[in-house]
């Protein structure tokens, strides 16, 4: 018998997700020569995440720690004169600004408050803050004792009053502040019943930039958007004039005559389908508000997903020191890449040529390097240093290794791009997950996984999900259905007011591709998928007996009723062309739960019972309606939990989902 090696690798298990390390921040100082980074990591015994701060050398890539404890730091900026940080950190459940010497050691914290603090910037000469700030209601209780407690009630008059993963919002609006560091006092610099959001300031120091919805009712009109002008010490607020439509990160340009930002003009737009792009307006008025960008067919914002931190997010445009280029990041099939354009509009260059995920970025004063939250299909989450250039990530340097010694231990699935055509001959794209010690001459079950949003992107990225699937001997396949992210405006809005439809059969085709497949078992394929992955699984079990079980998580399967119980609801309106009693066929039609009587498949439902976006009773819907027809169907329900568990969930229960995945699909394709 052939004796096992001291060294054998073994396979991932459900709990290595608790052993993970990745980047979530980075900031480059003005210099260039040094890199201040986050690095998040889960603790299994306390069931928390936290997050240290370590700064980096450019030049030879050294690390050492800056921040220790179990905190959670965030937000790090660089003064101007690169002497000092500041960040926005967590400790004993009360949130704060900290600045740390550029040198290292002892955090000072400089304010503290009841609330939730973001977007710092410093001022040119390094005295003060400027941030974006919002009160708990909870400021508001005098007793220290009751500040944990429930109100006695809760008044509600507006329409978009509580948010998934937030809970209800606080009365008041984020509003821009300013802190002077030696003194430590504050003075709030914009008031009102709107919120004020996206501080930029002027390369001098005297104008300070935001974005707000000033609309008589915001939350009917969320994507009518303007953009503010206001003296960074305080004062009366201009608005800039520009097309209506939604805005945000807005940018000046290094003489102070422009404000780039990200937006389109389209306020009516469905759920995401319109391109986000950059645009710049003249400050003066002299200079209308132009796209830069109208003839590049993709949205300016990352939206590829991932099951490694929250969700998709933007990274502002960033101008070149001589104020001839501007910089940007943009979903690309499957990718999220960095790119610049002319400050006068034209076609966009690409700084990022390998296939990655770029998380977020930060450029240093002379916009020669950048420093980026880098990932790809085997990395979460590194830092890489790039230089700002065409063919950057050729010369670019990775500084962080985080995972070296846990991959070390093993052996892991492969994972390949794959092209395939749907029915119409539309070329779709995936990715294609094989076991450890891949054996093609064997034949193996395989689980179809679908992405939410709808309008996200699988792509290259880290997914834990596929590789510990994979390990458990799954062959897995993830695809990016028509309308979804990454393809442009026509492939985003083909399912407008029909998902269900083409959607569909591209998944169909992915299923027939993977049953076609010499080593896959075509008895033994499962699906699963979460959010709108959720409805479309609940979708495919109520049309077609082909799959042999299926997981639905935190799926919406009657969409009459989600307009009113879900966070973001009412902006249905758009994405189904009407609501619930204007269009009720259309919510009809596109309702699994319309179709769920012809469900046979052996179904799993999980959910999360404080998810905001899908409520829970979509999934109790769909739960009792299938007992009472005695078909084949549990019901797994994480309590406290978001929309977001299998993201940044409590570690034990991101493990426990994972688990209870695997068990379904062995129970019933082993």
């Amino acid at each position: 018998m052939k004796k096992r090696s001291a060294h054998a690798k073994r396979l991932f298990r459900s709990d290595d997700l608790c052993q993970l390390r990745q980047v979530t921040g980075a900031a480059i100082s003005p210099d260039g020569r040094r890199v201040i980074y986050a690095i998040e990591t889960m603790s299994a015994d306390k069931r928390k995440y936290f997050s240290n701060l370590y700064m980096a050398d450019t030049a030879g890539g050294e690390s050492k720690q800056f921040t220790f404890g179990e905190v959670s730091d965030r937000g790090m900026v660089w003064s101007s004169d690169g002497k000092q940080i500041a960040f926005v950190s967590t400790r004993d459940k009360k949130t704060g600004i900290y600045i740390i010497s550029s040198e290292g050691g002892a955090e000072q914290k400089i304010f503290e408050a009841d609330g939730s603090f973001s977007n710092l910037l410093w001022t040119p000469d390094s005295s003060s803050l400027i941030y974006q700030f919002r009160y708990n209601d909870s400021h508001h209780e005098p007793d220290e004792k009751k500040k944990g407690e429930a109100p006695v009630y809760r008044h509600i008059t507006r329409l978009f009053y509580r948010l998934d993963g937030s809970g209800f919002l606080p009365q008041d609006r984020y509003h821009l502040w300013r802190l002077d560091i030696a003194s430590g006092k504050t003075r709030q610099l914009t008031r009102g019943k709107r919120d004020e959001v996206d501080p930029a300031l002027s390369a001098d120091g005297r104008w300070l930039a935001y974005v707000s919805n000033v609309s008589p009712d915001p939350d009917l009109e969320s994507l009518k958007i303007d953009l503010f002008v206001m003296p960074s010490d305080g004062g009366k607020a201009r608005k800039i004039g520009a097309p209506p439509g939604p805005k945000g990160m807005p940018s000046f340009s290094p003489d102070g005559k422009k404000i780039a930002y990200v937006g389109h003009a389209n306020p009516n737009d469905a759920w995401g389908v319109t391109n986000f792009h950059v645009w710049t307006v003249g400050l003066s008025g002299s200079s209308a508000a132009k796209d830069l960008l109208h003839r590049f067919d993709r949205q300016t914002f990352d939206q590829t997903g991932g099951d490694m931190g929250e969700g998709e997010g933007g990274m502002p445009p960033v101008w070149s020191a001589d104020g001839k280029k501007i910089f940007f990041a943009a979903s690309d099939t499957g990718c999220t890449h960095i790119f610049y354009v002319p400050a006068g509009g034209g076609l966009p260059t690409r700084i990022t040529k390998k296939s990655c995920h770029i998380k977020g970025y930060s450029f240093d004063k002379r916009r020669s390097r950048i420093a980026a939250v880098y990932s790809d299909l085997s990395t979460p989450g590194e830092l890489h240093l790039i230089p700002a250039e065409y063919n950057g990530d050729r010369k670019a340097k990775a500084i962080t290794s985080s995972n070296t010694s846990l991959f070390s231990e093993i052996n892991q699935p492969k994972v390949r791009e794959i092209w395939f055509k749907a029915h119409d001959g539309t070329e779709l794209q995936g990715w294609l997950v094989t076991p450890p010690k891949f054996n093609r001459n064997k034949k193996y079950p395989a689980i179809l996984e679908i992405h939410g949003g709808p309008r996200i992107q699988y792509g290259f990225s880290y997914y834990y999900e596929m590789l510990y699937l994979a390990s458990r001997g799954y062959v897995v396949f993830y695809t990016n259905p028509r309308g979804g992210a990454g393809r442009g405006e026509t492939f985003a809005g083909t399912i407008v007011a029909d998902w269900g439809g083409i959607d569909y059969l591209d998944c169909m085709a992915a299923a027939d591709y993977l049953e076609k497949l010499p080593y896959v078992n075509k008895n033994r394929v499962g699906v699963t998928g979460g959010s709108y992955g959720g409805y479309m699984t609940a979708w495919i079990v109520g049309h077609t007996d082909r799959f042999r079980a299926a997981v639905t998580q935190r799926a919406v399967v009657d969409l009459t009723y989600i307009v009113g119980s879900s966070d973001i609801g009412y902006e249905f309106a758009r994405e189904f062309e009407g609501l619930p009693w204007t269009a009720p066929e259309t919510y009809v039609r596109c309702s699994p739960i319309t179709y769920a009587k012809n469900i046979r498949t052996p179904l799993l439902i999980i959910h999360s019972e404080q998810d905001l976006r899908c409520d829970i009773s979509q999934a109790e819907q769909l739960f009792v309606m299938l007992k009472l027809l005695k078909r084949r169907v549990e019901f797994i329900r994480f309590p406290e939990e978001p929309h977001g568990l299998s993201r940044h969930g409590r570690p034990d229960r991101r493990v426990a989902r994972l688990d209870w995945i695997v068990k379904w699909f062995d129970r019933y394709m082993r």
